[in-house]
């Protein structure tokens, strides 16, 4: 969930990329999976996101969305952006502590980004 900048809360259907995704290993993929699996991929297909992930993977905790300026070298409403994009892919969970908003990545995406990598899957 996420304030859409009006004070409400708003849960993305967005969320199911995600859950959609199956290992790029396995032995046969549905449309629907590879559509979500492709999706997932177009949301990291982004350098500066590909970095949002990276700093929260090291973070050891919640990095509040001011603290990426300055190391992606991007004003405020792109970070914004892309913070919205991968919390919008179900990557992210958004926390608001009074003005700030703070970012970690959801368990859930990072257990599913790992199987999505495995080109092992499925392969005796």
């Amino acid at each position: 969930m996420y304030d859409n900048g009006n004070g409400v809360g708003v849960v993305s259907a967005a969320l199911e990329v995600v859950a959609c995704c199956v290992p790029l290993g396995v032995p046969v993929m549905t449309e629907e999976e590879a559509d979500a699996t492709a999706r997932l991929f177009r949301t990291l297909g982004d350098p500066a996101r590909v970095r949002i992930v990276n700093i929260l993977s090291v973070a050891g905790g919640p990095v509040c969305a001011c603290d990426f300026y300055d190391s992606l070298g991007l004003g405020q409403p792109t970070v914004s952006y892309h913070l919205k994009k991968l919390t919008e892919a179900g990557l992210l969970e958004r926390e608001q502590r009074g003005k700030w908003a703070f970012f970690s990545l959801r368990s859930e995406a990072v257990e599913k980004l790992a199987a999505v990598a495995d080109l092992q899957a499925g392969c005796p």
